[in-house]
C-alpha cells in the first residue's frame, strides 16, 4: 500500500462492470451524521476518474444526487451506491445515513458490504452510535479500517484522534487499531493551525504530497524520518503480531529487518480477516484540484486489503418450504440467489431494485422467483401480529412464512447508477450489485432465484420500529389514494410498519423516530401525492366489572302486527385477566325458551364490543342468565338480542366499571453510567422496574412494566437522555386497571364525543 502507480481507468461516461468475483470490492462506509461520508465518497469517485474536477457527472448532477428530500433536509437519509473503477478493479461504495432513524438503510448497507470504512471526524470524535455499530461488525468477523476526516478543522488533531479510535474500537488489543500514516502539515496560517497537505507512509517511509491538487511522491527529508520512527515501530509490531506467519516475530525480534513487501503483504491479509484496522486520514480535493488528499491510500486499502467477495461467507439459504440447503459460494455459474437490499421509486422508471447478486449470475429480461418473508406483513396487517393486543395473539409457525410471499417475475433492465443516472449493464456476476428495474412483486429483504429452484436467504437483523404515528387522509381524494401510497412506502423501507387497528380504528404508522416519520410523510406527499393529517394516537383500551352486579333487560314493544317482548335476567361477576368473557345459561324451567338463549348471549357480546362506560370493549366477565320471560308470538331472536345488551347495560349502571390499559414489557439496553437516569424516568412514567442485569460492553439490561399510554414517544424521549447509544424493545403483558383520576378523564372525554 502507497507504493503504487498514480495510474488509473477512469470511469467517467461509462458503467462500471465485473467479470468476475475476485475484481469486485464491496465496501460500506458507516459513521454519525456530519462526519462527511457523501463528501468522502465524492472525494473517491473524483479521484477514480468517476467525475469531472468540478464533482460533477454528464447530466450535471453528483454521485451522489437522488433523493430530493436530501437536498431539502442537508443529510442523507436513505442508503446510496456508488461504483468506482480502480486499478482493475470495480469498487462498490455504499454510502449510508449517519442519522439513527434511518439505521435501517444502514443495516442494508452492512448487508450489502464484505468490508466497513469507518469515517471518524477529527473535530467530533467517536460517537456511541458508531461503537454499537463496530461492535455489530466485530460480532460477524466484518473487515473494517478508518478513516479520519475534518483534519482542516482548527481543534483537529490526527494523534489524539488515533488514539481515541485505538481506546474506542481496539478494546483489548489497541494495537489492532493503528494509522498507516502521518499527515503533513504545511505553513501554519494567521491563527496558528497548519493545514494538512500530504501523508507520510509508515512501511514505505515514502512522502505523498498533495498541495498541488495531485498526488506527487517523493523521498522524506531526513529531519523528518526521526519523527516516523516509534510510530513506524509500532506499526510493524502490530502487523507482526496479527501475522500468520509464526516465524516472523522472532525474526523481527532477533533483530531481521522485515522487508516491506513482506510486511504489506501480512498487513492485507490482516485486514481482510478483520484482525487489524488501519487508520487512514482524507480529505476532499481543493476547487480545481484532481485528487483529494488520502483517497489514493483509501482505495489502494479498499482493493488490496479489504476482501474480495469470495472470501466472505455467503448467508444461509433454505427451500421455500423451510428445509435446510447447504450454503451457496460465490460463483457466477452458480445457482441464482441473489437479494434485494433496497427498494426505491423512480418517478420516470418505477420501482427499482438494488440487488446484490450471491451466487449466480444475473441478465436482463430472464424470468426469476422472488420469495420473501411475508408473515410479518400478513400478521400486522390483519392484527394477529399485534404484540400489544394479547387477546388478539394468534399462534403462528415460522415456518408458514414460506407460503406467504412467492412470485415469478421478469427481471427489467440491469443499471449501475451514477447520480441521477442508471447506466445500462449487460450483466450482474456473483459479488457485485446492480439496479433492477420493474420488479414490482420484489420487495427489500425479498430473494430473487432460479424459477427452477426456488431459494429463500436468512433475513437480516432489522430494528423494529416503535415510534408510533397515527395519520388520516387529509381528503377524499387522499383517502383514495391512501392504502396503495402506504403499501408501496412499506415495501420500499422494511424498518416501517403499517397498523389497522381494529379497536381504535386507527391507521398507524410505526417509525423509528421522528425524522423518519417526517420523511415518511414526505414521500407520501412528493412520490405518491397523498397528504395526510397526523392525528393524536390511541391506545386500545378495556373495560371490566370490579365486582359482582345484576341486570334486568326489558324489550317490550307493541305496534301494531307481531310485537316484541323479550325480557332476561343476568347476573355478572369480575373474572381474573386474560379470560374473556364467559356465558353461563342457569334458566330453569324453561322461562327464556332454548332457542332464544343464544339470542340473549349474541346480544351480551355485541353490547360488550361496545362498551358499557367510555366505549371500549368489555373483557374477563362471566354473565350468567338466571332468568327471563318469553311470549309464544311476540317473542323473537332479535328481541332477546336487545334485552341481553339491555340487562348488560343496566348492570354496568350499578357497578364501578374499571377502565383497563396495556401494560407493556420493556427492556432497556444501556451504558452503566445511565441506568440511574432511565430507571428515574421509567418511574415517572408510572413503570416499575422488575430487575437489572448486567450486559456485555459496560451496559445494563433494565427491565420494566410500563403503561403503554406513557411510552408512545419512548423512541424519542430515550435516544436523547441516552445521548442515542440505549435501545429498547416492548411486547405486550397484559391490561391492568388505570388510576382513577386517569379513568374519569377519559369517561368525560368519551361523553364530551358523544
Amino acid at each position: 500500500m502507497g507504493d503504487k502507480a498514480n495510474a488509473h481507468p477512469g470511469a467517467a461516461g461509462r458503467a462500471v462492470t465485473a467479470d468476475h468475483p475476485a475484481s469486485v470490492r464491496n465496501v460500506v462506509l458507516v459513521g454519525h451524521s456530519g462526519s462527511g461520508k457523501t463528501t468522502l465518497v465524492e472525494a473517491l469517485a473524483l479521484t477514480a476518474g468517476a467525475v469531472n474536477r468540478a464533482g460533477r457527472v454528464e447530466d450535471g448532477g453528483t454521485v451522489s444526487d437522488y433523493d430530493e428530500i436530501e437536498h431539502r433536509q442537508q443529510r442523507s437519509v436513505q442508503l446510496s451506491l456508488v461504483p468506482v473503477a480502480w486499478d482493475g478493479y470495480k469498487i462498490n461504495i455504499l454510502d449510508t445515513p449517519g442519522y439513527a432513524d434511518f439505521v435501517g438503510e444502514l443495516r442494508a448497507g452492512l448487508r450489502a458490504a464484505d468490508a466497513a470504512l469507518f469515517v471518524v471526524s477529527a473535530a467530533d470524535g467517536v460517537d456511541g452510535s458508531t461503537r454499537m455499530v463496530w461492535e455489530e461488525c466485530a460480532a460477524v468477523g466484518m473487515p473494517r479500517a478508518i478513516v479520519v476526516t475534518h483534519l482542516e478543522a482548527a481543534r483537529a488533531d490526527f494523534d489524539e484522534m488515533t488514539r481515541v479510535c485505538a481506546e474506542t474500537f481496539g478494546g483489548d488489543d489497541p494495537d489492532a487499531v493503528l494509522p498507516l500514516y502521518l499527515p503533513l502539515h504545511g505553513d501554519p496560517a494567521p491563527d496558528g493551525h497548519a493545514p494538512v497537505t500530504g501523508l507520510i507512509g509508515l512501511l514505505s517511509q515514502r512522502l505523498f504530497d498533495y498541495a498541488s491538487g495531485e498526488r506527487k511522491e517523493s523521498e522524506p527529508g531526513p529531519e523528518q524520518l526521526p519523527l516516523l520512527a516509534e510510530a513506524r515501530n509500532r506499526l510493524i509490531e502490530g502487523i507482526i503480531a496479527e501475522s500468520e506467519d509464526e516465524s516472523l516475530m522472532d525474526r523481527y525480534l532477533g533483530g531481521e529487518e522485515i522487508d516491506v513487501k513482506t510486511l504489506v503483504d501480512d498487513l492485507e491479509r490482516a485486514v481482510a480477516r478483520g484482525a487489524f484496522h488501519p487508520v487512514l486520514a482524507a480529505a476532499p480535493a481543493a476547487d480545481g484540484a484532481r485528487q483529494g488528499l488520502g483517497t489514493v491510500e483509501l482505495l489502494e486499502l479498499v482493493t488490496g486489503g479489504f476482501p474480495t467477495p469470495l472470501e466472505r461467507p455467503t448467508p444461509a439459504v433454505y427451500t421455500t418450504r423451510g428445509a435446510s440447503r447447504p450454503p451457496v459460494d460465490c460463483d457466477p455459474d452458480g445457482p441464482l440467489v441473489a437479494e434485494v437490499v433496497k427498494t426505491a421509486s423512480d418517478p420516470y422508471v418505477g420501482r427499482v431494485s438494488l440487488v446484490r447478486v450471491f451466487s449466480g449470475t444475473l441478465r436482463p429480461d430472464e424470468t426469476v422467483h422472488v420469495s420473501g418473508h411475508g408473515l410479518a406483513d400478513r400478521a400486522h396487517a390483519n392484527g394477529d401480529g399485534d404484540r400489544r393486543n394479547g387477546d388478539r395473539q394468534a399462534a403462528l409457525d415460522p415456518h408458514d412464512l414460506y407460503d406467504l410471499h412467492e412470485a415469478d417475475e421478469r427481471v427489467g433492465a440491469l443499471t449501475a447508477p451514477f447520480g441521477k443516472q442508471q447506466r445500462s449493464l449487460a450483466q450482474c456476476v456473483a459479488g457485485d450489485l446492480a439496479c433492477v428495474a420493474k420488479l414490482h412483486r420484489a420487495e427489500t429483504g425479498d430473494t430473487l432465484s432460479a424459477k427452477d429452484d426456488p431459494l429463500l436467504m436468512e433475513p437480516w437483523d432489522m430494528p423494529d420500529p416503535l415510534l408510533p404515528l397515527a395519520i388520516q387522509a387529509h381528503s377524499k381524494a387522499d383517502e383514495d389514494k391512501l392504502s396503495q401510497g402506504l403499501s408501496r412506502l412499506v415495501a420500499e423501507d422494511p424498518t416501517m410498519r403499517l397498523e389497522q387497528n381494529p379497536d381504535t380504528h386507527q391507521v398507524v404508522l410505526w417509525c423509528l423516530g421522528e425524522a423518519h416519520a417526517d420523511v415518511a410523510l414526505e414521500r407520501l406527499r412528493s412520490r405518491y401525492g397523498v397528504q395526510v393529517d397526523v392525528i393524536p394516537h390511541k391506545v386500545s383500551l378495556r373495560e371490566t366489572f370490579a365486582g359482582r352486579s345484576a341486570g334486568r333487560g326489558r324489550h317490550v314493544k307493541q305496534s301494531g302486527g307481531h310485537g316484541q317482548f323479550a325480557i332476561c335476567e343476568i347476573e355478572v361477576e369480575p373474572l381474573p385477566g386474560g379470560s374473556g368473557i364467559e356465558f353461563v345459561d342457569k334458566v330453569v324451567g324453561g322461562a327464556v325458551p332454548r332457542q332464544f338463549i343464544p339470542s340473549v348471549e349474541k346480544g351480551i357480546r355485541a353490547q360488550a364490543a361496545k362498551g358499557v362506560a367510555a366505549g371500549y370493549p368489555l373483557i374477563d366477565i362471566r354473565v350468567t342468565l338466571l332468568d327471563g320471560k318469553a311470549h309464544s308470538v311476540d317473542s323473537s331472536d332479535a328481541a332477546f338480542q336487545t334485552a341481553g345488551a339491555l340487562a348488560l347495560r343496566e348492570a354496568a349502571g350499578d357497578a364501578t366499571i374499571h377502565l383497563l390499559e396495556p401494560v407493556v414489557e420493556v427492556q432497556v439496553l444501556i451504558g452503566d453510567d445511565d441506568v440511574g437516569s432511565v430507571m428515574s424516568d421509567l418511574s415517572g412514567r408510572r413503570g416499575r422496574v422488575v430487575g437489572t442485569e448486567q450486559a456485555p460492553g459496560g451496559r445494563t439490561l433494565v427491565r420494566a412494566e410500563v403503561p403503554e399510554i406513557e411510552i408512545g414517544r419512548y423512541a424519542v424521549d430515550l435516544r436523547s437522555l441516552s445521548h442515542g447509544t440505549a435501545r429498547f424493545s416492548r411486547a405486550y403483558a397484559r391490561h391492568e386497571p388505570m388510576p382513577a383520576h386517569l379513568s374519569e378523564r377519559i369517561r368525560e372525554q368519551a361523553q364530551d364525543t358523544t
